[in-house]
């Protein structure tokens, strides 16, 4: 097993913890242990969901929405992502790095998407891929397995569809639907996949495909029962600027903390209260004595 250290920013000592892999995914399944996830798109934030001990760090193509300002994830690009993927890689030292693979990169050819993947693997660091949808990606999602990249597959409410589902609906909510959503879940599996998120479909339908899966699943708004969670960072501290959706629980205030801070520091410059003198460097009193008179030196040498 790969053995990680690093310094905890708060107490300064050096602690050592196992380096995640997909093997550790899978044995907390078969433990029963809960696997835990968050989204990060920089260096400091990605640092920070390490250092807390989180499994699986998703670079999400939501950052499309929470970081860039878009409506959708669709208009993220490959650069965009491969971007992002490696400042987040520079941060992360615990946890698996998965890189959402943005719309376009894998909607033609199996050939292109294989391609696109392994940019993410070769130039940005990422241990494995994410893609969405579910039956129509298998090929896909065995090609990628043999090409020895890890694959976690993205099925339900899938945002890249968007369009096609009218909208963020949850799915999966007819007997059809749930029984199709349950054959594209074993359908990847048996495909390669190593991990699949189920989102946006109910709680019963999730515990159902959990429970006929060997590989782990992951859940966000898909009740309790999956063997992990994930949230988006943003939304977990209150940083994306939009209605909750009803599975999102905020943990902190963020947006509440930056404006006062932000508040404060406005109120301060105004006041002349920063800096202060603790905050400010010197001369010596030679230098600024010496200053001082220079400008009267030149004046009376143009006089004269």
């Amino acid at each position: 097993m790969s053995i990680t250290s690093f310094r905890s920013a708060n107490s300064g000592v050096q602690t050592v913890t196992p380096k995640v892999t997909f093997q550790t995914l899978q044995e907390k399944k078969q433990a029963g242990r809960p696997i835990t996830a968050l989204t990060a798109y920089d260096y400091a934030t990605a640092r920070l969901v390490d250092e807390a001990g989180v499994d699986l760090i998703l670079v999400g193509d939501s950052l499309a929405m929470v970081v860039m300002g878009h409506e959708s994830t669709l208009p993220v690009t490959m650069d965009e992502m491969l971007h992002h993927t490696r400042a987040v890689r520079r941060g992360v030292n615990h946890a698996i790095v998965v890189a959402d693979m943005p719309y376009g990169s894998y909607h033609g050819s199996v050939a292109a998407g294989v391609a696109n993947a392994m940019r993410f693997i070769k130039e940005a660091g990422a241990a494995a891929v994410k893609i969405e949808g579910g039956a129509s990606r298998c090929e896909l999602v065995q090609r990628l397995s043999e090409a020895e990249i890890p694959v976690v597959c993205h099925v339900g409410l899938t945002p890249q569809a968007v369009h096609r589902m009218g909208g963020y609906k949850v799915q999966g909510k007819t007997l059809a639907s749930a029984e199709e959503l349950t054959r594209d879940a074993r359908m990847l599996e048996a495909a390669g996949a190593s991990v699949i998120v189920l989102e946006g479909m109910p709680r019963e339908l999730a515990s159902i495909i959990t429970s006929q899966l060997r590989i782990p699943t992951i859940g966000i708004g898909a009740g309790p029962d999956c063997d992990g969670q994930i949230l988006v960072f943003h939304d977990l501290v209150n940083l994306s600027f939009s209605r909750p959706a009803k599975f999102v629980r905020q943990y902190a205030d963020a947006a509440a903390l930056f404006r006062t801070a932000i508040g404060n520091y406005i109120h301060d410059v105004e006041q002349r209260s920063f800096p202060e003198e603790s905050e400010s460097y010197h001369l010596s009193k030679e230098v600024t004595d010496a200053l001082k008179v220079a400008p009267l030196k030149a004046h009376l040498l143009r006089k004269a």
